[in-house]
């Protein structure tokens, strides 16, 4: 072979090599910028989602305010309201957290008093609805537990 010929050769190998260099470069960025994408949309999602459940949480006491009016009034069109409130706040994820009757679960309920009863840490009354979505809670439930006795005859 001749010295030009090997010079060729190794010049079109260097730049056959920067090509492929280049060719994984561009690959990488274009990965980097599809997952950037990602990120930024779930990031979207996310501050989408805290700021509607910050709103709710701002409505959840006009909710109850409502609901404790329609106590007292008993108004047919008040309880229209309350029922297209719940739907709406449904519509959003929005869910009420089953507190009557259960065991107190910390994650969910805040016990605000305690009496005595059979069994232990069992929600037997609910001061104020507790709301979640899906698994974060907007609001616990305000709880009355019970508190079970013992039994000691002391003389």
């Amino acid at each position: 072979m001749t010295k030009t010929t090997e010079k060729k050769q190794k010049k079109d190998k260097d730049a056959s090599s920067k090509h492929q260099e280049l060719e994984n470069q561009l690959r990488r960025t274009l990965a980097d910028y599809q997952n950037l994408e990602r990120r930024i949309e779930e990031e979207r999602r996310l501050l989408s989602r805290l700021s509607a459940a910050l709103l709710i949480e701002k409505l959840l006491p006009v909710l109850d305010n409502i609901e404790n009016a329609q106590k007292h009034l008993n108004d047919q069109g008040l309880e229209l309201v309350i029922k297209q409130f719940k739907e709406t706040l449904e519509s959003e994820g929005v869910e009420e957290i089953v507190a009557q009757d259960q065991e107190f679960d910390p994650k969910y309920h805040e016990a605000i008093d305690s009496e005595p009863g059979e069994e232990d840490n069992k929600v037997v009354r609910v001061l104020v609805k507790g709301y979640k979505i899906e698994d974060k809670v907007l609001r616990p439930s305000r709880v009355v537990v019970t508190k079970k006795e013992n039994n000691k005859n002391e003389e």
